[in-house]
């Protein structure tokens, strides 16, 4: 058997998530209808993580394992043929038996957008969050900061979670505001609680308006208490920008 890693890019505004689920569409199951199509055989397409209902990807790593002998590039154009235009393969190789997107992940890049402007922008919409209030993104920023390094981060998980740990280690985050009134919030880590980097991005939102002080946001962390959190964040303004691997 063949094993073959994918990068897909898709819009997740008419999807209910990544994964399969009966009677409603996803990622997955768009896949994997493609994909079987095409290659004439039940395919099982593994992610490297779920993402929620109206999440967007630039970069989702994903794999399978198939008997075809079709090349790569044809299965890519394939897939691409039958899929509609809210998700593409932008890459295909062959991986080693070994390989899983899951488990061989190093780390995930994921971006947040948020538009901070009085008047909201039709055309941007379905890819970010618009916030009406002047936001303090010094304070944003620095707040950010708090998030660096191993922490228990169950203060951010969404409820009906069942993970065997909370503890998490983020290597980067960087929050900037471009020109345009667009705030970026970009946040690296090993891996990601449900809903996790939305309900920090909704509590930074809390830090920008002031309610909260950066200090505060620190303690939030370290509280563990889900109840001292912000309102999470819509889902339209998340991506899932990379999977890093060694």
């Amino acid at each position: 058997m063949r094993n073959i890693k994918i990068t897909v890019e898709y819009d997740g505004t008419a999807y209910s998530g990544w994964q399969r689920q009966a009677g409603t569409g996803t990622i997955q199951e768009a896949l994997e209808n493609a994909a079987g199509n095409i290659m004439q055989e039940t395919i099982r397409i593994v992610a490297s993580g779920r993402t929620d209902a109206g999440v967007h990807a630039l970069g989702q790593t994903a794999h399978f394992r198939t008997s075809t002998k079709l090349p790569v590039e044809r299965i890519q154009a394939g897939m691409n043929s039958l899929l509609s235009s809210d998700i593409a393969i932008i890459a295909i190789e062959e991986a080693p038996a070994s390989f899983h997107a899951r488990y061989d992940s190093t780390s995930k890049v994921y971006q947040y957008f948020l538009y901070n402007a009085p008047v909201r922008s039709p055309l941007r919409r379905r890819y970010c969050w618009h916030v009406r209030e002047p936001l303090d993104c010094e304070a944003m920023e620095l707040a950010a900061a708090s998030l660096l390094g191993s922490h228990d981060f169950s203060a951010f998980q969404s409820s009906g979670s069942d993970v065997k740990t909370t503890v998490r280690t983020v290597f980067a985050t960087s929050l900037s505001r471009r020109a345009d009134n667009m705030v970026i919030f970009e946040i690296e880590g090993d891996g990601f609680l449900r809903s996790m980097v939305r309900s920090i991005m909704g509590t930074l939102a809390d830090v920008g308006r002031r309610k909260i002080t950066p200090e505060t946001f620190r303690s939030i962390i370290e509280s563990g208490d889900r109840n001292r959190v912000g309102a999470t964040a819509p889902p339209q303004g998340l991506f899932l920008k990379e999977v890093r691997y060694r």
